[in-house]
């Protein structure tokens, strides 16, 4: 009842009432941000990987680093699992996590810091010294409406950070500049247009952070900046912006190249970002948090770069509910154009039907192409465990197969009120072992 009930509030109503459990949390935990040096980052993508990158630059530094994050929060060496399906929780909750973080002795917290919670003035009273902005694309629109008002709730953040990290390919990214003393801005070698457009709207130095000399391998990335050879072991160019977004927090903090290479080839992998679930089965699997259209076409374009010929990619995905339904179709129509096999399933409903909601997107799927048709090689199965019991019958030694949408989350929302635990890794494992018994069974 009291989900419907706040459906109901209007959204300036409820705005205040962040903004005043803010200005009161403040208080009670006594303004906590002003004893350490509060890092944000925020951006529609690889703002959890751009945060998992900062942290471990800090402390490979020897700081001491508390984490807010989707996936995770940590505190010195504590570190436990995001169940809250929040990017960035309630203002009581940061203002809580951050008195936590300063009473442990951190010198620094990294917020992932949501346009949501900027908009709602939950992060009021955090005294950000650095912002970090990784990109801006199509999401949210059921919440701000515009991109106009998407990208000014982002831009709320730098008002008031000394400090700013800014990808130069945004459309305005010279208004992230604004109301900074220290500006950094990077991008990709073949992306000169981002600095040379900077360059001549600004009068202010800006400190450019350019990855050249980019190789694209099957198991990471490597490319340079200013004369240091960096070396990745996760895949994708978008990693190569998250790690720039990262070497520039650490430079600006005062931390060497040599230390920053050396913490960037520590990370193996970000929990549900591109993770792979390794098996015995020949098949390569992955898992990833990919929500919007754009996230979605940078992985599908990645996949289909390092497949080995003759492998099929099987992709199954969805797209939650509540959330902006304008890109539900597009999402269809970008998983239509890179895979082989697709099955659209349940994500997160919410108050939606989930199955209005699978409709919305297999439309996409199928939309202006004959590749797709239903039956033949793309399906709708309501429950996502059958969905990936059904990828995985389809699977073929030598072929991926893709689960977008959950990532490394715990659980499921199935209606307004209800959820239920859920993680794609342990389902697909549970999976696998079932496929590998049916095989076993079989021979005899």
């Amino acid at each position: 009842m009291f989900y419907y009930f706040k459906k109901l509030v209007p959204q300036s109503v409820k705005n205040f009432y962040h903004w005043f459990q803010a200005i009161t949390a403040n208080l009670f935990f006594g303004f906590p941000s002003r004893n350490l040096t509060v890092i944000g980052v925020t951006g529609t993508n690889g703002k959890t990987t751009t945060c998992q990158m900062i942290v471990r630059i800090l402390e490979t530094a020897g700081k001491k680093v508390a984490l807010a994050s989707t996936i995770n929060f940590k505190i010195g060496d504590k570190e436990w699992v995001n169940k809250t399906k929040f990017t960035t929780v309630s203002a009581w909750q940061i203002q809580k996590f951050i008195f936590q973080a300063a009473k442990a002795g951190c010198d620094y917290a990294v917020l992932e810091t949501s346009s949501h919670a900027l908009d709602q003035k939950r992060v009021w009273g955090i005294n950000y010294q650095v912002a970090v902005i990784t990109n801006l694309t199509r999401e949210h629109l059921d919440y701000h409406q515009t991109m106009e008002k998407y990208f000014q709730a982002k831009l709320k953040l730098f008002r008031s950070a000394p400090v700013v990290v800014v990808n130069l390919t945004l459309d305005k990214a010279e208004e992230f500049f604004k109301f900074s003393r220290e500006k950094w801005g990077y991008y990709l070698e073949d992306e000169l247009f981002a600095k040379q457009k900077i360059a001549r709207k600004q009068s202010e130095k800006i400190e450019f952070l350019e990855a050249e000399k980019i190789k694209l391998k099957k198991t990471g990335v490597e490319f340079v900046v200013r004369g240091e050879k960096m070396e990745l072991n996760l895949l994708g160019r978008f990693n190569i912006e998250n790690a720039l977004a990262a070497i520039a927090v650490g430079l600006s903090e005062g931390i060497n190249l040599p230390i920053i290479k050396q913490a960037l080839k520590t990370i193996k992998k970000v929990s549900g970002r591109l993770d792979e679930v390794t098996n015995d089965q020949g098949i390569k699997i992955f898992i990833d948090y990919a929500v919007t259209p754009d996230s979605m076409k940078k992985i599908g374009e990645l996949l289909k770069s390092i497949q080995p010929v003759g492998s099929r990619l099987i992709w199954i995905f969805g797209a939650c509910g509540e959330r902006d339904q304008g890109k539900r179709p597009i999402m269809g129509e970008i998983v239509a154009k890179f895979a082989d096999l697709a099955i659209v399933t349940n994500e997160d409903p919410y108050g939606e039907d989930p199955q209005a909601i699978i409709e919305q997107v297999f439309q996409g799927l199928i939309k202006k192409t004959e590749k797709m048709q239903e039956g033949k090689n793309c399906w709708k199965i309501l429950d996502r465990r059958l969905a990936i019991r059904k990828a995985l019958e389809l699977a073929q030694k030598g072929d991926w197969v893709l689960v977008t949408g959950k990532g490394a989350e715990e659980t499921m929302a199935i209606s307004a009120t209800e959820r239920i635990v859920w993680n794609d890794r342990q389902v697909i494992e549970e999976e696998l072992a079932r496929r590998k018994k049916s095989d076993n069974d079989s021979v005899f």
